[in-house]
């Protein structure tokens, strides 16, 4: 075997320059991913390894909890494309619209409550993009402003729950989902309130970047506040049922995305959108993401196994503490640098899966809690999809934004929110308890 001849740390370097060299090619994450994985086991171990794939795929088809991640994503695009957005964002525009930068704090209020429906910041960003940001630049809202609203409020999809990427990270990390999720919420919602005072400070000393509604836009009978408050609200109803339902320990993780899903069906169809081409859309959309992330992540157990096979964990240990000397703190921080680096050139997903098996089994062999670090690395993420030059969500703006609105624009907008991410990031870093408490004291009570 071909382990006879080279150093197994020449054989993770060599699976990690061709699997980055695919990638930069277009090549699908999990085509990349999964070819470089069989190869090296074929090279490594002969025809014995063809069983790896086969128990990877046991593995991913016996993990129960892998049934949320459809569900909460048909949840999700059944509210979009239902029009509840909608109803959500008008609420929004009346109720928040008096006061300058009002409609900027409304769409990242509104962005949380998405995310809170999808767990992928494609969902958010496209809401955003469509809805708030035309209706914003007709109100003379200052275009960079804005753009950088929409995209740092589509980021937080990831973090709060129920986030797909600490899915992905529960599966590699081998964590409980419902900690993590858990782990997700106080620093989501730390976060979203960091936006939503970055804005108000900024508009009130700069009002002309966000000037209030005129008074007659927002005059409407006490009657009609009330309808909109009750149609806006219908996407906090939902998120509050399932996660009230298991925090009470009522019901399980997959239970609760069972009665989300319900939920937001049964919504559509009593506003009168349930038709059949919202159902054909959500139940394509929802498929197409779904099957890829289950290959994602079945492309990942089995790189994982490849490097966990060769003492990979060992070799960067090794590097970071004994050749290079460093404190588990700066070993910590050199981890989130590398994630920021990678995030310039690749998705979340494409990130997780190179380093998580290299990076967890070090965390916790540091002493640092593993669902602490979950919510770390998606913070690092956040900032990652927001960072020149090929920042994931850079590309979808450009892609959605109107014309008036150019890549410029777009670069500029997210400076103030990367720093006040970075601020969130160390912020969490600092004080863990804000990522730990809340699954410390639902353990307790359950």
């Amino acid at each position: 075997m071909i382990a006879d001849y080279v150093s197994y740390e020449m054989i993770a370097i060599t699976m990690f320059a061709t699997m980055l060299l695919m990638l930069l090619t277009g090549q699908r994450v999990f085509g990349a991913i999964g070819f470089v994985a069989a190869m090296a086991a074929l090279l490594l171990w002969g025809d014995g390894a063809v069983q790896m794939p086969y128990t990877a795929s046991w593995k991913l088809f016996k993990w129960y909890p892998m049934l949320t991640l459809p569900l909460f994503i048909y949840m999700g695009y059944m509210i979009s494309e239902s029009g509840i957005a909608d109803d959500l964002y008008k609420m929004f525009h009346v109720y928040f619209g008096g006061i300058k930068g009002g409609l900027a704090i409304g769409t990242m209020a509104m962005m949380v409550a998405i995310s809170a429906m999808n767990g992928l910041s494609v969902a958010g960003m496209a809401i955003g993009a469509t809805i708030a940001l035309p209706a914003m630049l007709k109100l003379g809202y200052d275009k960079r402003m804005i753009t950088g609203v929409v995209q740092a409020g589509s980021s937080l999809g990831i973090l709060v729950p129920p986030s797909v990427v600490l899915v992905l990270y529960g599966m590699i990390a081998r964590q409980p989902v419902s900690k993590l999720w858990l782990a997700g919420i106080l620093p989501g919602i730390m976060m979203a309130t960091l936006f939503i005072l970055y804005i108000y400070i900024r508009c009130k000393l700069q009002p002309e970047l966000g000037p209030a509604l005129p008074k007659e836009e927002r005059q409407i009978t006490r009657a009609e506040k009330f309808k909109l408050l009750q149609a806006g609200l219908i996407p906090f109803a939902i998120f509050f049922s399932m996660t009230g339902l298991f925090l009470m320990g009522i019901a399980s993780l997959v239970e609760c995305s069972a009665v989300g899903a319900f939920g937001a069906s049964l919504a559509a169809l009593l506003k009168g959108k349930l038709t059949w081409n919202v159902i054909e859309t959500t139940l394509k959309k929802t498929l197409g993401v779904s099957c890829m992330f289950m290959w994602i992540i079945l492309a990942a157990l089995s790189f994982g196994a490849v490097f966990d096979g060769i003492g990979a964990v060992r070799a960067i240990e090794t590097l970071f503490i004994e050749r290079w000397n460093l404190s588990p703190w700066g070993v910590l921080i050199m981890m989130q640098l590398s994630y920021i680096l990678m995030g310039m050139f690749l998705d979340d997903t494409a990130m997780l899966v190179i380093v998580a098996p290299l990076y967890v089994p070090l965390i916790i062999a540091l002493g640092f809690d593993p669902i602490w670090y979950g919510v770390l690395y998606t913070i690092t993420c956040q900032i990652a999809y927001m960072t020149p030059p090929f920042g994931y969500n850079l590309f979808l703006m450009r892609a959605m934004a109107p014309k008036e609105i150019n890549l410029m624009d777009i670069y500029r907008s997210i400076i103030p929110f990367v720093l006040v991410m970075c601020l969130g990031l160390a912020i969490v870093m600092i004080f863990p308890e804000i990522a730990t408490w809340l699954p410390e004291y639902v353990s307790r009570k359950n």
